[in-house]
């Protein structure tokens, strides 16, 4: 029987994941009854996934409310927080893709705090929407170790490649249902937990010279993010941007 999938999702990882699921709709036996996206124009038409489901003549839905029943809702980067009668429009399960590995980094900033925690090792994760924040059991996990002196640019660019990797390798398994959920409770034990929201940004940036070489310089990998406002210390009352040279 034809599986029913309603796709949320945003930015190229969005896009790429998108254009996956179009091109396995034979193969899988897959139709996609609606797209639900957040336009982003810094990224432009290259990756406009309205564009791109206009000439598949996927459906676009205007909010959360417009998600029809169907049986798997798939949520790649994806800005709105699921509730419960959102969730419950699939009638086999709700699915994230979340660009980090859980438990350990829930929530927004991931790369960033995984390199102000000096972690040795990163990943991403394929989990089941609950109506907590990135909180659902894990259905699959792509783990990685973070190079040395690791810059945030490019933890973005390994977790991109292994989050996109993950999703191809495993979608055949989330339509069919072949999978096994694992509790995050039960690895927190192991790995932590903690959940970090998008205003958080603003605090980290601060640099402030008191501190000693490596946390500064460690701060600066970790927020130095093309695209948006460099780390930054104040002199005499004035901001002063730091920049990768």
């Amino acid at each position: 029987m034809t599986k029913k999938i309603v796709f949320l999702g945003s930015k190229p990882i969005g896009y790429e994941c998108l254009t996956h699921l179009i091109e396995q709709k034979e193969k899988l036996d897959i139709e996609i009854t609606g797209l639900l996206t957040h336009a982003r124009k810094e990224f432009g038409n290259a990756h406009d996934l309205n564009i791109l489901a206009r000439e598949h003549n996927i459906p676009i839905l205007n909010s959360l409310a417009d998600i029809p029943a169907c049986d798997i809702i798939y949520s790649v980067q994806y800005h709105e927080i699921l509730k419960q009668q959102h969730i419950d429009k699939a009638a086999q399960i709700a699915v994230n893709l979340h660009m980090a590995p859980l438990p350990e980094y829930r929530g927004s900033n991931q790369f960033s705090y995984a390199l102000l925690d000096e972690k040795t090792e990163f990943g991403t994760t394929v989990h089941r929407i609950d109506a907590r924040i990135d909180h659902g059991d894990i259905l699959f996990q792509k783990r990685f170790p973070i190079p040395g002196n690791c810059w945030v640019n490019e933890l973005y660019r390994l977790t991109y490649n292994a989050s996109l990797n993950l999703f191809r390798q495993t979608l055949g398994h989330i339509v069919s249902g072949n999978y096994n959920p694992v509790a995050q409770q039960l690895l927190e034990a192991k790995y932590g937990t903690s959940l970090h929201y998008r205003h958080e940004a603003a605090a980290i940036k601060i640099i402030d010279l008191a501190w000693d070489n490596e946390k500064i310089e460690r701060h600066i990998r970790a927020t130095s993010m093309p695209g948006f406002e460099p780390p930054y210390c104040f002199i005499d009352g004035k901001k002063v941007h730091f920049t990768a040279s």
